[in-house]
């Protein structure tokens, strides 16, 4: 599958390659990015951290979900993890089909689905603290530091 952790920016056009073939007639794209202010903190930059092999895992087991439910659908999932600045792209999803319906609905599916089972943390940094962030089920905020990995083992 083409689904990765990536410590590097992530390249847009190469993302998009991924998923584009002649059947298909839409491709929507994802692009979550670092914001400034979030509920009215302001954000000097974000760590993100993961559990790398369960990560790609578990986007992997995301496009077979997809694939499932819409069958015609190409997917792929990039996450970044290390230091982020303002406007960083975090997250990429691509999606092909041949029909922009099930494009879009595959592609909203699969970052709904990135923050309930995918183990990514981000450690916000803001102007007055720092604080880890854990998203997924199962899983809550750390203040304390980085969650361990075996309190992620299934």
């Amino acid at each position: 599958m083409n689904c990765e952790i990536t410590r590097e920016p992530i390249k847009i056009e190469d993302v998009y390659e991924k998923v584009v073939r002649r059947e298909a007639g839409a491709v929507t794209l994802f692009i979550g990015t670092v914001r400034e202010l979030t509920h009215g903190k302001k954000t000097l930059y974000l760590e993100y951290e993961a559990y790398e092999a369960m990560a790609v895992k578990k986007m992997e087991q995301i496009v077979s979900e997809m694939k499932k439910r819409w069958p015609d659908v190409e997917a792929t999932i990039i996450h970044r993890i290390g230091r982020l600045e303002i406007t960083d792209i975090a997250v990429a999803i691509a999606v092909s089909s041949p029909h922009r319906p099930e494009a879009y609905e595959a592609n909203r599916y699969a970052i709904e689905r990135i923050k309930e089972i995918v183990p990514i943390w981000k450690k916000e940094h803001w102007e007055d603290g720092e604080e880890w962030i854990g998203n997924q089920q199962g899983t809550k905020a750390y203040s304390g530091g980085k969650p361990e990995e075996e309190d992620l083992r299934e």
